[in-house]
């Protein structure tokens, strides 16, 4: 009995840890526009800063934001330059993937994951997987 007290008390210390990592994760997504800064792209990762930072003069950037709640606000480039924003959701898969649904008005729904390479210094990189199947099975 002894033993199986202590075992419950570890595996919940490792549970604990485990949402702590999504919690921060989480924390240092929300609430930010992500806009996409393709200079710094390399083989198949894409990079997102902040709308905040300093960017390079461009015709446009794709980006987007997520909230609480699983809300998703993707932002597209305008027929005229400008930025336009589609519905959408979120929801984590797992610890470092995220599947992103848009639902932009007159188009079809968009379904697609991302997984988190890293996000350090407000310096956002994920690599973009096309949805096959139904990703929650």
């Amino acid at each position: 009995m002894r033993y199986a007290s202590l075992l419950c008390l570890v595996c919940l210390l490792f549970l604990a840890n485990t949402c702590k990592k999504t919690n921060k994760l989480e924390e240092q997504l929300l609430g930010k526009t992500w806009l996409h800064a393709f200079e710094e792209d390399i083989e198949g990762v894409t990079t997102y800063r902040p709308n905040t930072y300093d960017f390079a003069p461009s015709r446009g950037r794709t980006g987007f934001m997520l909230e609480k709640g699983g809300i998703l606000k993707n932002y597209a480039i305008a027929p005229a330059d400008g930025l336009e924003e589609q519905p959408g959701t979120w929801q984590f898969l797992d610890d470092d993937k995220i599947l992103i649904t848009i639902k932009p008005a007159d188009q079809p729904q968009l379904q697609y994951q991302i997984e988190i390479v890293s996000l350090e210094n407000d310096v956002l990189k994920v690599k973009r997987e096309e949805v096959t199947g139904d990703p929650l099975k």
